[in-house]
């Protein structure tokens, strides 16, 4: 079950950019949280991908 967010923090699902363009079985999937007010952007941060064994660009989805 999702976590309740408080005010302006929203819990945000990130994935990774070329796990999904190399066509590999499974995907690299963190959770976070972030804040509406300060970032309205879709949120990018490197992360490791395990299946790819380097660090990626992950970006946030729906």
């Amino acid at each position: 079950m999702a976590k309740k967010s408080k005010g302006n923090r929203i819990q945000v699902i990130l994935e990774c950019t070329e796990h999904k363009a190399s066509g590999q079985p499974g995907t690299s999937r963190y959770v976070t949280e972030k804040n509406r007010k300060n970032t309205p952007a879709r949120l990018e941060l490197k992360k490791f991908n395990s299946v790819l064994k380097k660090m990626t660009v992950h970006r946030e989805i729906k």
